[in-house]
């Protein structure tokens, strides 16, 4: 019988596939390590039963103890599984940028996630790396993972995926593409793949707010350019020892629209249900375009499966929300479409200022329509509650009406943007629109310039 003893064996030798519509722009041949076929739906897989393994071997790791890790959830998921066979318990602590799929997968297979706020930095006791750290320490009989510094993560690629890519184009793959984070996947395939062939290219994609594309054409960390970003599993504000400079043959960024963009397309094009930086490893490879000629092959790494992101990058409002669908917005009514199932929040005139106050807190809203008699009489917006309650605190307590502005204009369905732009100046802040069936939406000019962007 052909069969696994357990499902750790079945991780590996994933299939290369050829990607013919989405990289049609690029001359060479793009062929697609597709990494969602290892059994934990991801390229970590491969590394984290090797991390244990590895771990096991020289007594880092005891029988029944507890594994330890700081993880975006792809990680976590590969720990998870060698967990289960190997009878160990498992914490992973993540950021809370991450998709709640992720951690209702980790969750799902008995693992134990404590989340940590993304925007603090590595140092900070609250971080997901320093948190980590501390769990392993005070937990007895456990063992802290630490994928970025662990250098069996390097070695899992150097003997398995770079391996798999050289064996399936039979030595022909002449650049490798990939997504950084740990580094353990560039760097490991592309030692594997420069060892035997000195002349193939290693690209890593980046993305804004990480510091490996600067530091590795400059040897310079700037703190300046780490900021937060949305893409997920790429892009670092440490330099974990995992990821080896001299390996790679350059950087290239990717705008986390363009990730989310080009992740949805590769399931609409290809029929490659892939994960978040996925997107942005061929996104990166589109743009590096200039750097293949046709006879070149040219294999990029698809990282996780899309089952991930489902609330994300694969949902229409999520997208919306974030000004990462691209619209034909003409009309007043294009731009409220994109929250026309939201009601208008209101105020009456009568109402106290501290209840407009607790709307917009409430609702996440900085300008309100004020309603008398079912009629639109004025308007109070956060700048002007601001500066009144600055002027005399006791307001509060006021009703609206002793505060209110003008009337937010009224415009019909049909009205163009440029006059929209018109209206909506520093005085004005917002418009009303009023839809066929004669409900009203309010259009601000953050909803403009999310259009226009």
């Amino acid at each position: 019988m052909k069969i696994s003893n357990n499902i750790l064996e079945t991780i590996g030798n994933t299939p290369l596939v050829k990607l013919n519509k989405i990289t049609k722009e690029v001359e060479a041949t793009v062929l697609a390590k597709v990494e969602y076929f290892n059994p934990g739906s991801s390229v970590k897989d491969r590394m984290a039963v090797k991390m244990v393994e590895d771990a096991e071997k020289d007594g880092r790791l005891k029988p029944g103890g507890t594994i330890v890790e700081g993880t975006s959830g792809n990680t976590g998921m590969g720990l998870a599984l060698a967990a289960i066979v190997k009878g160990y318990k498992l914490i992973c602590v993540s950021t809370d940028k991450q998709s709640k799929e992720k951690f209702d997968i980790l969750r799902a297979v008995g693992a134990e996630v404590i989340v940590c706020p993304t925007d603090v930095a590595p140092e900070d006791p609250r971080s997901y790396y320093s948190t980590s750290k501390r769990i392993a320490e005070e937990t007895p009989n456990s063992w802290y993972v630490n994928q970025y510094d662990n250098p069996s993560n390097t070695v899992a690629h150097y003997e398995q995926t770079g391996p798999e890519i050289w064996e399936q184009t039979e030595g022909k793959v002449t650049h490798f593409v990939v997504g950084v984070g740990t580094g353990g996947t560039i760097s490991g395939v592309g030692k594997y793949l420069k060892e035997k062939n000195p002349n193939i290219k290693v690209w890593g994609i980046d993305t804004y707010g990480s510091v490996f594309k600067k530091y590795h054409e400059t040897g310079i960390f700037d703190e300046n350019e780490i900021y937060s970003y949305i893409t997920e599993g790429i892009g670092e504000d440490i330099l974990p020892e995992n990821v080896n400079f001299e390996i790679i043959d350059g950087f290239e960024k990717v705008t986390d629209k363009d990730a989310a963009v080009y992740t949805r397309r590769m399931a609409r094009e290809e029929g490659i249900f892939a994960g978040n930086s996925c997107g942005a490893a061929v996104k990166g490879l589109i743009q590096l375009k200039k750097h293949f000629s046709k006879d070149d092959v040219v294999v990029v790494l698809l990282h996780d499966s899309g089952s991930r992101y489902v609330g994300k990058m694969y949902n229409d409002d999520w997208m919306r929300e974030r000004g990462f669908l691209d619209q034909d917005v003409v009309t007043a009514g294009d731009l409220v479409n994109a929250h026309e199932n939201k009601p208008l929040v209101t105020v009456f005139a009568e109402e106290l200022v501290s209840h407009a106050i607790g709307k917009m807190r409430k609702f996440g809203i900085s300008q309100i329509p004020v309603l008398k008699d079912n009629q639109f009489v004025g308007s109070v917006d956060d700048s002007t509650i601001y500066q009144a309650l600055l002027d005399k605190p006791e307001l509060s307590d006021l009703p609206i009406s002793s505060i209110m502005g003008p009337v937010f204009p009224v415009v019909k369905n049909g009205t163009s943007v440029e006059e929209l732009c018109k209206l909506i100046n520093k005085s004005t802040p917002a418009v009303l629109v009023e839809k066929t069936d004669g409900s009203h939406h309010i259009v601000t000019r953050y909803d403009i310039i999310s259009a226009m962007s």
